[in-house]
């Protein structure tokens, strides 16, 4: 999208965490046209069951960390926790069997509290190409980036005709917070009542 993009900046970044042993970045097309910044990461140390788990739900913690030290367009859209980076029989990253991120919304989130959140959720769900997003789903924890921000912006105003600005998607990425900005549905013109003669 016009920026330069520096990947071993971005692997960089990711290894300034403690927790983080190795760190790989690519850039990847799962689906056409849909580029996405993908972190791949090795943790430190030998992990239990249990903290591999934790590790894996702290994605989100280790994006946020990126987003400390990188502009927001490097900032990689998911989090690939691995047990070791797969290389090639030359001792280089093997890129192609690096495995798909998955996205998924957190299902245990709460029914939404009124139209404009669950219209949010399933407007979130189609940019995203992401199912069961709830109203405190993340945006940008999902997949999404600055591009799919500004469809999303455009969604919401096809769908509930109003506009939202970009800047409230990265101040408030949830359906939840987004509903609130909305704040409830005004009509644009007043109710006409019937004329008598």
């Amino acid at each position: 999208r016009g920026f330069r993009i520096e990947l071993g900046e971005i692997e960089a970044a990711l290894l300034t965490h403690p927790s983080v042993g190795q760190a790989a970045v690519v850039v990847r097309e799962d689906q056409p046209g849909d580029k996405r910044l993908t972190g791949y990461i090795v943790p430190a140390r030998e992990l239990s069951a249990e903290d591999v788990s934790a590790f894996r739900a702290a994605g989100g913690a280790l994006r946020t960390h990126a987003a400390a030290v990188l502009p927001d367009y490097m900032v990689p859209s998911a989090i690939v926790v691995l047990d070791a980076l797969p290389l090639t029989v030359n001792g280089k990253l093997n890129r192609s069997a690096l495995p798909v991120p998955e996205y998924a919304g957190q299902g245990e989130s709460r029914e939404p509290a009124s139209p404009e959140e669950a219209a949010l959720c399933r407007i979130f769900e189609k940019v995203l190409g992401v199912p069961d997003i709830g109203v405190d789903d993340n945006f940008f924890d999902l997949g999404g980036h600055s591009l799919l921000a500004t469809q999303l912006a455009g969604h919401i105003r096809a769908t509930l005709g109003r506009d939202v600005p970009i800047r409230a998607i990265f101040e408030t990425p949830t359906p939840a917070g987004l509903a609130k900005r909305l704040g409830p549905e005004k009509h644009s013109r007043p109710v006409l009542s019937p004329r008598r003669r």
